[in-house]
């Protein structure tokens, strides 16, 4: 088993985690805390202070955003419609 170097620095109740596998950065008080990880993964972290019993679950990746034609740029959903509509004249 290798050895480990983690360090934090808090500012309230925000903290930022330094490790050899980056920076890290969480918010909450002692017991409760949410957080981004040094690889970028969401987690919530509970704790009962004093006895080193802690749980920490990650949280899921949000699913991928779908494009509708709301966000589109107005001239870029005319051009795939007109698009679309010379090919159905077409077929």
């Amino acid at each position: 088993m290798g050895w480990n170097l983690r360090r934090s620095v808090s500012f309230g109740p925000l903290r930022f985690n330094l490790s050899k596998s980056g920076v890290g950065y969480s918010v909450g008080t002692r017991g409760l805390r949410v957080g981004r990880d040094a690889a970028g993964r969401g987690y919530s972290s509970m704790s009962v202070p004093g006895t080193g019993i802690y749980r920490r679950d990650y949280l899921p990746k949000a699913p991928p955003q779908i494009i509708t034609a709301s966000l589109l740029p107005s001239r870029l959903y005319c051009k795939t419609r007109q698009r679309q509509a010379g090919a159905r004249r077409r077929r």
